[in-house]
């Protein structure tokens, strides 16, 4: 086994994060083709959305740390506290800059002709932040597959 496999698949506390972020993404593309008719390669590595990968990837790394070292551990109060921040910031500044992103690309569009150097290029990114359902979707993934997944 080279040094990248024994990395990714020797350490439980990165490949169990990593792992549920992957499949927060793929649900993402899943759930955008099933809502909105169309896919969108975007959400296999955007921001924003449902299922919340940043939440699916911390609650992972801190029940995966709880199950590996203790809830004792300073492992699992890093984890903790990193996934409190989180999704913390993905509900609050990270959402209101999405909202702030949409205002602000409808004014450029109500604009016309007077938006001259303005185009589909330059729009700000809508998709930053999460609800708090998308949030609380992706840490339960993540707590549910760290659950899942046995302790190596």
């Amino acid at each position: 086994m080279n040094m990248i496999q024994r990395l990714f698949f020797g350490n439980y506390l990165l490949m169990l994060p990593v792992l549920g972020w992957v499949i927060a993404q793929l649900a993402k593309a899943v759930i955008h083709r099933i809502v909105h008719g169309t896919f969108r390669a975007e959400r296999l590595f955007g921001s924003g959305g449902m299922p919340s990968s940043h939440a699916a990837l911390v609650c992972a790394l801190f029940v995966g740390a709880a199950k590996k070292y203790g809830m004792a551990s300073p492992y699992f109060a890093i984890a903790f506290v990193l996934a409190a921040i989180v999704m913390y910031d993905a509900m609050g500044v990270r959402l209101e800059t999405g909202k702030q992103a949409r205002l602000l690309n409808l004014i450029m569009d109500d604009l016309g002709d007077e938006k001259e150097e303005w185009d589909s290029e330059k729009r700000l990114k809508e998709l930053v932040g999460h609800t708090p359902l998308q949030v609380l979707s992706g840490a339960l993934l993540g707590v549910l597959l760290a659950i899942l997944i046995p302790v190596f």
